[in-house]
Formats: structure tokens, sequence, C-alpha cells
């Protein structure tokens, strides 16, 4: 079974950039579809973005796309989020997660990290 390891939350002003990394223990990471999802504070946990297993398929929530960039290195087990012109809506903690199923559906993700807390300014 795949675990998981978020990193790179932190404070920063709107505007700024931040880069989440996911980092996966177990020889299956690459066979799984990776997506970050995000929960702030009395919201649902939403979909934020999607990987497929070779990277050359990638998915976005409207409300980030062209400022998030999901990437992925099978060699390092490894799942990025580039966060840019972040907004303070953008406030929440970010996990990521790993699917064998359809990356659009929560309930499909079967592996999960613990989460990493992103806190934007204004």
């Amino acid at each position: 079974q795949v675990q998981l390891v978020e990193s790179g939350g932190g404070l920063v002003q709107a505007g700024g950039s931040l880069r989440l990394s996911c980092t996966a223990s177990g020889r299956t990471f690459s066979s799984y579809t990776m997506g970050w999802f995000r929960q702030a504070p009395g919201k649902e946990r939403e979909f934020v973005a999607a990987i497929n297993w070779s990277g050359l398929s990638t998915y976005y929530a409207n409300s980030v796309k062209i400022r998030f960039t999901i990437s992925r290195d099978n060699a390092q087990n490894t799942a990025y989020l580039q966060m840019n012109s972040l907004k303070p809506e953008d406030t929440a903690v970010y996990y990521c997660a790993g699917t064998k199923g359809n990356y659009w559906k929560r309930e499909e993700y079967d592996v999960w990290g613990q989460g990493t807390r992103v806190t934007v300014s204004s």
C-alpha cells in the first residue's frame, strides 16, 4: 500500500507562489493517478488538480486553471503542485491523494496524505 506525505505549505502573501510536494512510499506510485484536493475552514474538500500515471494528462478545477500546475516524477515517487498568483481564497489544507479510478470522483481516491496548510494573506 502506498503512503503519501505532503510538504511545502506555509504562509505567503497574495500574488506569491508555493510548490507543494507529495512523496510516496511503496513501489506502485507510478500506477496511480495523483490528485490534489483542498479543504478550507467550514467547507467541503474540493478537487484542485490531477495527473495521470504517465504525466501526459492533467486536469484542473476552473478556479486554479492557469495559476496552478501539477506534475510528477515517477522515478522520485513524487507529485508536485506549483501554485502561482496565489489568492486569499486559496487558503486551505491541501491534500494529495491517489486513485486507480476516475480522477474527478473524490470517493475513488483510496490513498490520502495528512495534508499541508497553505495560508495566503491579503
